[in-house]
């Protein structure tokens, strides 16, 4: 035993054991992550139940079954409610009514007791809408174009729903590019009068010029609005009659149907086929409803278009400084402070650097730039307002002491005799660096650029005083010139998750979207960190031979 201690293996078995159980606990913490919210994809099953009130009155209650509990009776009998006395625990269901419109609240606890009897009705319906969340109930009939119709079959609804969808994108699809491309000219001709202005050089000619392109293109704007008003007449035309828990026929306009199922008709295979669709769905539409409906694609492209811009930022930033700390600084004091520094400044509060990069980055430098170059825009701001670019900034200084302190291991890896050789062949200093050097150590910087991203695809706290939004109106990236607009805010998966958890006014409606988007930006993380990965073994198996 002695012996088996003094050779390590205990520790051994230790250090295993302790990496197992980390392995075992993200892993676990993924699964669970991903449970919670793919879950919220599958077409869930619709109940009626006949629920008695306080009042012995019956009333109906139509919806799905969103969680299940047993809570102790003696609290539900000091809140008012009968509970026979024989009962310690009673259950409660959490039942998803929708029909926002109409009731208080979307979702509502059911008692056992109160509950005199449940069924799932093949002929419920479930209507996703694009305002005041699904809709519950009983299908009855179609006016189409001023014809009733009635209902025959889900097919039916989903032709009329087709048909609105695609006039629906259509106007969007109008309004977002022709729209938005010719208001975004009239602005710039806008700041061209206003910056000749300003310089005093602005003639009666080029006013006269600037005015007839600003009436051309507000014609063509004339024009499109037109169509657009065509496209959401013609939308518009067809409603749908549903009959509600209530009992009331609730008339609906198809325009604001996006998707309509009967899931106690559905098979397994169909479900799996609408819960594929459903996670297509979220991850390619933008949201809705305050966040809490929709999908999360803004979210997703401001995230990883972030990160990007960040990896460009920082890694010749870190390479160069570990260049010059490693081959080219002396041996003294300074260096060491240097590198002490560097090291610390990888313990400092990531909401510090968000406050510097407000502070510098914002008001400092992107005023600056607003002043020399974008006086026209004045009150306002081009670069002088947070933005993608300063966020980007602001986590590349963040994870910058991560890429030097990587690089700088991997430039203490390579052998010196390898220089050497490499000198006394008669090439400088310079080509030795960027030829065989910079080649050997890029594994390791690799390496640091993995952890920066890791990091910086997670952080929350500075992207709130620099650039990240709850919703933003456009894209950083479009057709108009210079089609990436580094200077507009985003969206970003991480700050997603705390608005629509913690900010939202449905909770009940945002948990299980809580879940999925974390699920999703581990995805995002995972996949950025891979594809790095990946190119890091390849130079790795390029570079074997000459590595030690």
């Amino acid at each position: 035993m002695k012996k088996w201690f003094q050779a390590g293996d205990p520790w051994v078995w230790l250090i295993a054991s302790a990496v197992s159980l980390c392995l075992i606990a993200v892993i676990g913490l993924v699964l669970f992550i991903a449970s919670k919210g793919l879950v919220y994809f599958w077409p869930s099953d619709l109940y009626e139940f006949k629920v008695e009130n306080n009042q012995s009155k019956i009333h109906t209650v139509i919806g799905e079954i969103y969680d299940k509990k047993m809570v102790p009776a003696l609290q539900l009998r000091e809140a008012g409610y009968e509970i026979p006395k024989n009962m310690e625990k009673v259950q409660q269901i959490l039942v998803k009514t929708g029909n926002r419109e109409f009731v208080d609240l979307d979702f509502r606890w059911l008692i056992e007791t109160q509950i005199k009897s449940q069924k799932k009705v093949p002929e419920l319906i479930v209507l996703t809408r694009v305002t005041n969340g699904n809709f519950y109930g009983y299908p009855l009939y179609f006016e189409i174009n001023g014809k009733r119709t009635e209902f025959n079959s889900l097919d039916d609804l989903n032709v009329l729903i087709d048909r609105a969808t695609t006039l629906n994108n259509k106007a969007l699809s109008l309004q977002k590019s022709e729209i938005s491309s010719i208001n975004y000219q009239i602005e710039s001709i806008r700041l061209k009068q206003r910056s000749l202005e300003i310089k005093q050089t602005l003639t009666t000619v080029k006013k006269v010029d600037f005015k007839n392109k600003t009436n051309a293109l507000k014609e063509k704007i004339v024009s499109f609005e037109q169509q657009l008003f065509e496209f959401n007449h013609l939308a518009d035309r067809d409603y749908f009659f549903v009959k509600d828990m209530r009992g009331e026929v609730v008339r609906l306009s198809v325009a604001n149907i996006l998707k309509a199922q009967q899931p106690n008709k559905m098979d397994v295979i169909q479900k799996s086929i609408g819960w594929f669709k459903g996670v297509y769905e979220f991850v390619s539409s933008d949201p809705r409803e305050a966040n809490t409906e929709g999908g999360v694609f803004p979210a997703i492209f401001g995230t990883v278009f972030m990160v990007l811009l960040m990896a460009v930022i920082v890694t010749p930033l870190g390479v160069v400084t570990a260049i010059y700390l490693h081959e080219y600084a002396p041996k003294n004091m300074v260096t060491k402070m240097i590198r002490i520094s560097v090291i610390n400044l990888s313990g400092v509060p990531s909401i510090v650097y968000g406050v510097f990069g407000l502070g510098f980055f914002v008001y400092i430098l992107g005023g600056s730039i607003d002043s020399l170059f974008y006086p026209e825009v004045a009150p306002g701001s081009m670069f002088g307002s947070p933005g993608v670019l300063w966020s980007a900034l602001t986590l590349a200084i963040l994870t910058l002491p991560v890429v030097i302190v990587s690089t700088e291991e991997g430039l203490s890896r390579i052998p010196m005799s390898l220089r050497q050789s490499s000198l006394a062949l008669g090439a400088t200093k310079f080509e030795t660096l960027w030829r065989i050097v910079i080649p050997m150590a890029s594994p390791a910087i690799m390496t640091g650029l993995i952890l920066a991203v890791a990091r910086a695809a997670g952080e929350v706290a500075p992207l709130m005083l620099v650039g990240v939004v709850k919703l933003a109106p456009s894209l950083p990236l479009d057709m108009n010139f210079p089609y990436i607009h580094l200077e507009r805010k985003f969206m970003h998966l991480g700050f997603h998750i705390f608005d629509v958890g913690f900010q939202s006014p449905n909770v009940e409606a945002a948990r299980p979207l809580v879940y999925a988007t974390s699920f999703l930006l581990i995805t995002v993380i995972i996949g950025l960190n891979l594809a790095a990965i990946h190119v890091r073994n390849k130079l790795r198996r390029k570079f074997k031979d000459l590595e030690i």
